[in-house]
C-alpha cells in the first residue's frame, strides 16, 4: 500500500532531474510505501530520456506528459495519478540530502495532525559561484524576500499555508478541489490561499527542507523573478487582500521612476526628486548589501546590489507585463485531462 506520493512537475530539467530523483530514490523508507510521478510538460532537452532510464531501473518511478506544459497542470495530472494517503509537491531542480525526508514527511503529519505541511527552502548549491553566493544572500535578506513568508525560517511552528504548504493529506484536494490552470506562477500560493480560507491548518517544520541551487545568472535571476510578478498580480485579482503592500513596493517603485522621468520633461523638479529617489534606493541596497558581504569575503557588495535590483525590477516588470495583458482567470474548478504514462515504446521526442 502506497503511503506518500511524490510528484514531481518538470520541464527542461534536464541538468537537474537525475540529482533530485536520485535523492528520492536513496530514501530509507520502503519501496512499496511510495510513488515518485514525474510529469513532464514537453521538455525539448533530455530530461524525459534521463527519467525513463532511472524508471527502467527503480519501477517506484512513473513518467506523465503533461501537454498544457504548465507547471498548475502538471500539479493536477500528478494529484490524479497519485494513489498515496499523503501528497508532496518536489521540483525537479532541488536537494534532498536528508535519506529520512519521506519519512519524515509522513511522521509530522501523524504527529501533528495537520492538513498540510510548511517546510523552509534554503537556497544552498555545492561549489556555488559567487554570483549564486550573492544570489543567496539577497534572498534571505528582508530587502528580497516577502516578510510576510516562512520560507527561509529555521524554527518549527504552525503557520497559515498561503506561502509555504507543500505537502497535503489527500483529503485537502477532495475538499477544495485541484490547482487552477490559469496560473503559470503562483498557482501553490493560489491553491493554499484556498486552502487557509477553507481553515485547513498548516504545521511548518524544518525537518523537511529541501535545498534550491540559486539562479546562477543575473538575466536569469530577473526572468525568474519576473514570473513571481505575473503570479503575484493574477493573485491579487483572484484574492484581492492577498495584494500586501510589501507586494506593491517592487511595482510602484518602478512606476514612480518612470512616472518622475516623463514629468521631468515638462517640469524640472520631478527629474531631481526621481534621481534623489534613486540614490536613496541605490544607498540602502549598498548599505544592506555591506551587511550581507562582511560574511562573504569572496563575494563583495557589488553582485549583492545587482541580485537586489534584478529581485526588485523583475518582479515590479512582470507586475505590470500582467497587469497591461489581464490575462483571464479560471471560472470553474480544473478538470485534469486523461492520463498519458510515458514509456520508452510511447515517448517520441518533442525537440
Amino acid at each position: 500500500m502506497v503511503t506518500i506520493s511524490v510528484i514531481v512537475p518538470v520541464r527542461n530539467e534536464g541538468r537537474f532531474i537525475r540529482q533530485t530523483l536520485e535523492c528520492l530514490l536513496r530514501q530509507r523508507y520502503p519501496r512499496d510505501e511510495y510513488e515518485i510521478i514525474v510529469v513532464d510538460g514537453m521538455s525539448e532537452d533530455n530530461t524525459v530520456e534521463q527519467v525513463l532510464a532511472l524508471a527502467e531501473l527503480h519501477p517506484v518511478i512513473s513518467l506523465y506528459e503533461n501537454p498544457k506544459r504548465l507547471s498548475s497542470a502538471a500539479r493536477n495530472i500528478g494529484i490524479q495519478a497519485a494513489t498515496g494517503k499523503y501528497i508532496i509537491i518536489v521540483d525537479g531542480h532541488c536537494s534532498i540530502p536528508d535519506e529520512n525526508y519521506l519519512q519524515r514527511v509522513v511522521a509530522n503529519f501523524e504527529s501533528s495532525g495537520a492538513d498540510t505541511l510548511g517546510r523552509p527552502q534554503p537556497l544552498r548549491t555545492s561549489n556555488p559561484t559567487p554570483f549564486q553566493k550573492a544570489v543567496s544572500a539577497a534572498r534571505h535578506s528582508w530587502l528580497g524576500h516577502n516578510p510576510d513568508s516562512a520560507n527561509f525560517s529555521a524554527q518549527a511552528k504552525w503557520v497559515e499555508p498561503t506561502n509555504v504548504a507543500v505537502a497535503y493529506r489527500r483529503e485537502v484536494f477532495e475538499k477544495i478541489g485541484l490547482f487552477d490552470e490559469s496560473f503559470d506562477a503562483c498557482e501553490d500560493v493560489d491553491f493554499n490561499t484556498r486552502a487557509s480560507q477553507a481553515g485547513l491548518t498548516c504545521y511548518f517544520t524544518p525537518e523537511i527542507q529541501v535545498e534550491y541551487e540559486p539562479r546562477a545568472s543575473w538575466k536569469g535571476l530577473l526572468y525568474q523573478m519576473s514570473r513571481y510578478g505575473i503570479g503575484r498580480y493574477r493573485l491579487s485579482c483572484k484574492h484581492h487582500d492577498s495584494l500586501t503592500l510589501a507586494a506593491l513596493v517592487p511595482p510602484m517603485w518602478l512606476a514612480w521612476l518612470l512616472g518622475t522621468a516623463c514629468i521631468g520633461l515638462f517640469w524640472e523638479p520631478a527629474l531631481w526628486l526621481g534621481a534623489g529617489s534613486l540614490a536613496l534606493y541605490l544607498g540602502v541596497l549598498f548599505a544592506e548589501a555591506f551587511r550581507q558581504a562582511r560574511h562573504l569575503p569572496d563575494v563583495g557588495v557589488w553582485p549583492i546590489v545587482q541580485a537586489f535590483i534584478a529581485i526588485h525590477l523583475g518582479f515590479g516588470l512582470g507586475f505590470w507585463k500582467a497587469a497591461w495583458a489581464r490575462l483571464p482567470l479560471a471560472t470553474r474548478p480544473a478538470i485534469a485531462p486523461p492520463l498519458k504514462r510515458v514509456t520508452p515504446s510511447t515517448y517520441t521526442p518533442v525537440r
